[in-house]
């Protein structure tokens, strides 16, 4: 029985970098329609969806070897994330036939994807806190939700890309608005692609810091990027020493508490790091606002069709978020916890999430936002999800911070 389940999850592992693979493909037909012939979208469509069959095997077969819903930590929940945004990609070719549209979106669904591998892949028990009919419910509403937004995020960006003049000196911060995006985007790409290769690498560091309201009490922290930050007063034990440094550029400050406060900086640190050094070599390369070497493939796009995309998206994926993310999250809270609601960071960012998207519809339709100013709400909303999946979950600590393990 043991070797069958092994072949299973070998199977299963080969499923996920078959849709990655096929994601991969059909972004560049995609990409191929929109700057040659148009005949390449059906092929990007077709690729998209065996990629999506390829990421539902994998769903599958990872549910079956673990016996639980596989969405109970970053891997699994960034994963299905990802199966998400790309099924929203596919209903929205099927409803609006635009190549352009899917080589925006379908990007979204192969970072957060490739996000996830960083993360590890093992299969492991539930936790108490997650042996509930609720994960599945919950979880998986949520992150319907958020791939609806993401769907929303890629057509807003793509309605400023077409209509923000980066020649003009009067449209500068819009010009920085669109700029920042590309960053903050390529700021997650550069850490999983820095995470992954220090990976292969087999690079390992640990150290020693005092714990935080636990006098004289010693924690370990595991660095698995090396340590430009280290712990506060933390003292290097053992591993990989990167460039000469044991300690450390810098140490994390004292006012940041949270016993792995170090390790999480240094994250943050690394992100922005890669990011830049991304964003730089892209932007030398084009000798040009990366929105400005965009803006020529979107000309034919009508803006109209593009913020009523990314409206129809958000008001697809809000009831959606607000079932999984709020009214299923609040009845198992009050089973788990006894309370429907605290101040946790996620629960209180997943409320931030969701008064911004109220905010954005509310505008849209009571105050007449279309156009421009719905675009740039949509834009941030979805960097709001972003942090709200990320920064909150490995940055800030939590009663959710099992799902950054």
């Amino acid at each position: 029985m043991n070797g069958f389940l092994d072949r299973v999850e070998g199977a299963s592992g080969g499923f996920l970098l078959g849709a990655f693979l096929l994601y991969c493909a059909a972004f560049l037909l995609f990409g191929a329609a929109v700057t040659a012939k148009r005949r390449w979208d059906k092929a990007g469509f077709l690729a998209a969806a065996a990629g999506f069959v390829c990421h539902l095997l994998f769903f599958f077969t990872r549910w079956y070897i673990s016996g639980y819903i596989p969405v109970s930590n970053m891997y699994e929940f960034m994963t299905f994330l990802a199966m998400m945004i790309v099924f929203a990609v596919l209903v929205l070719y099927l409803l609006y036939k635009s190549p352009a549209l899917c080589a925006f979106s379908l990007p979204v669904g192969i970072v957060i994807l490739a996000y996830a591998s960083v993360f590890p892949k093992e299969i492991t028990p539930l936790i108490p806190a997650l042996q509930s009919r609720w994960l599945a419910i919950h979880v998986t509403l949520a992150a319907s939700g958020e791939a609806f937004f993401a769907a929303g995020f890629a057509a807003g960006l793509m309605y400023l890309i077409r209509n923000v003049d980066f020649r003009s000196t009067d449209a500068r911060w819009k010009r920085r608005g669109v700029e920042f995006t590309f960053f903050a985007m390529l700021a997650v790409i550069g850490f999983a692609v820095s995470s992954l290769g220090f990976q292969a690498s087999g690079f390992r560091a640990v150290f020693e810091a005092p714990s935080a309201g636990r006098e004289g009490q010693a924690v370990e922290n595991r660095y698995t990027l090396p340590p430009l930050v280290s712990p506060h007063e933390g003292v290097y034990k053992e591993g990989s020493v990167f460039l000469g440094m044991r300690n450390g550029l810098l140490q994390a400050p004292g006012w940041m508490k949270g016993v792995q406060a170090g390790r999480k900086l240094n994250t943050v640190v690394w992100s922005l790091l890669a990011g830049g050094v991304l964003y730089g070599g892209l932007r030398a390369a084009a000798r040009k606002p990366l929105g400005a070497v965009a803006q020529p493939f979107l000309r034919r796009m009508d803006p109209e069709d593009l913020d009523e995309i990314a409206y129809r998206s958000i008001a697809i994926g809000y009831p959606v978020f607000t079932l999984g993310a709020l009214i299923f999250a609040m009845i198992w809270a009050h089973e788990a916890w006894g309370r429907f609601w605290g101040w946790d960071p996620k629960e209180v960012w997943a409320l931030i999430t969701w008064l911004f998207y109220a905010i954005y519809l509310h505008l849209r339709l009571s105050k007449g936002w279309h156009g421009e100013k719905s675009a740039w709400l949509a834009v941030l909303g979805f960097i709001i999800v972003i942090f709200t999946l990320i920064g909150v979950n490995l940055v800030i600590t939590g009663l959710h911070s099992y799902a950054g393990v």
